[in-house]
């Protein structure tokens, strides 16, 4: 009895925020950021704002377009890395933002393969029968976690907020649904995408020097994360494709959107056309675990994802971790 996204939605916070401003603070140009991610811009929270809350907005809008009520929902899974307090998760922040109690509220630090990594637990809640519908989230603040100044500038300009959600429900041959989902993980590069402090591993978990050392904001080795995630994301959609036995031309890609470049070159290598891509890092910068749900909500309201097409997802990330999964919408 497999499962089926019935309503997406998403949201960004009211600040767009600029190539050029961003580099007028960390010290580079906006032709650098774009052609090195092919982002322009990206949007921050302001004053009210907060993880939780454009969550709330995103989730309200799946749930419009799934035609259901809040209290419809039976859980929730909510995949972020920047919870809005370090615990509780910020799925019950949502949760009471959503006028609701008494269901579970999940959160998966999965990073940017957080949100496949939510789907494939509701996946499984629906299709053991635990649940009848489920709310994923994938939600995102960055802004108030990042270096804006020239020694962030490698990371810091790459990033952005904004929310995605999906209402996946249990289907008894209402559609396809979710066809395949492979997730995975290799944590002898755990290293190269981090943010070290505040960390238990450490006595107290923050203190002066750390942050004298900038150790409470993100670390990339920028050149080994774009190569892993190039041959890893060909590695694992070409599997999805070989184990579902897929014409190319029949699929839509949704990706991750960490680098368009990335992308790019994923794409060419599997033989996808451009148009075969859904890109939306232009608008939006990373939003980790936000930015498929946010793409695929877009790729559904623009006609790019219509009834009855294959769409794969796809995402590497901080851990590192990966996930793929087949679906139609």
């Amino acid at each position: 009895m497999p499962s089926i996204i019935t309503g997406t939605g998403h949201h960004v916070p009211s600040r767009c925020v600029t190539n050029d401003e961003i580099a007028a603070l960390v010290g580079s140009s906006s032709a650098w950021i774009e052609e090195r991610s092919g982002i322009c811009q990206r949007y921050f929270v302001g004053d009210g704002e907060s993880n939780a809350s454009i969550a709330a907005v995103a989730a309200r809008r799946a749930l419009e377009d799934a035609g259901l009520e809040a209290s419809d929902l039976d859980a929730i899974v909510y995949a972020t890395l920047s919870p809005d307090m370090a615990f509780p998760g910020s799925g019950v922040f949502m949760q009471r933002e959503l006028g609701l109690n008494n269901i579970p509220a999940l959160d998966v630090r999965a990073q940017c393969s957080g949100f496949i990594y939510a789907l494939s637990v509701a996946h499984a809640w629906l299709v053991a029968g635990m649940y009848e519908r489920v709310l994923v989230v994938g939600s995102e603040v960055h802004s108030t976690g990042l270096d804006l100044s020239q020694a962030g500038r490698a990371v810091a300009v790459l990033f952005g907020d904004g929310a995605g959600a999906v209402i996946l429900e249990r289907s008894e041959g209402k559609g396809a649904g979710i066809i395949d989902i492979r997730l995975g993980a290799d944590g002898s590069g755990a290293h190269l995408l981090r943010c070290e402090r505040p960390g238990s591993r450490y006595s107290p978990s923050i203190d002066y020097s750390a942050l004298d050392d900038g150790l409470h904001f993100p670390q990339m080795e920028g050149r080994s994360v774009f190569r892993r995630a190039v041959e890893m994301l060909e590695r694992e959609l070409a599997a999805l494709f070989a184990r579902n036995q897929l014409a190319l031309d029949d699929i839509l890609l949704v990706p991750h959107q960490s680098n368009q470049r990335i992308n790019e070159l994923v794409g060419a290598r599997l033989g996808l056309r451009p148009d075969q891509i859904v890109h939306t890092i232009a608008s939006f910068g990373n939003t980790t675990a936000a930015s498929i749900p946010m793409a695929l909500d877009i790729a559904r309201r623009d006609g790019r994802a219509q009834p009855g097409r294959l769409i794969a997802l796809a995402a590497f990330g901080s851990g590192l971790t990966w996930g793929t999964a087949l679906l139609e919408v």
